[in-house]
């Protein structure tokens, strides 16, 4: 069962090595409190389990989400990450796009308990 409403959301991505080193760049395709799903760049190769950072940018104004991203899947030119990690700004970002998309206060407060529980768990 899925915890997490996806929130369908195009914006130009970028996938960056964990060291930086070497960038690809995407298209989010959509994203949630607890990942997001890219197209899968050219000659860009990985597994699950491997780790990387996103970069998505929200805005003209420069508002970016960064996420610490484990690969969930790879399948059908897409990928999927599970974020495990995110800084605050991000996380403020992330958290009102999904309030604006979900149009409910008392969802959105649903899925926050269930991130919540889900990283004190270690799920």
């Amino acid at each position: 069962m899925r915890h997490f409403t996806r929130i369908p959301f195009q914006a130009s991505t970028v996938i960056r090595s964990p060291d930086g080193s070497q960038e690809w760049p995407c298209e989010l395709i959509d994203i949630s409190l607890k990942g997001a799903l890219t197209t899968q760049p050219d000659s860009w190769q990985a597994q699950r389990g491997d780790s990387f950072v996103l970069r998505t940018r929200l805005d003209e104004e420069g508002d970016v989400i960064t996420m610490e991203a484990d690969v969930a899947h790879v399948e059908d030119g897409h990928v999927g990450f599970e974020c495990m990690h995110m800084d605050l700004d991000s996380a403020t970002h992330l958290r009102r796009l999904v309030e604006l998309n979900l149009g409910s206060e008392t969802l959105l407060e649903r899925e926050l308990a269930e991130l919540i529980k889900t990283v004190v768990s270690g799920e």
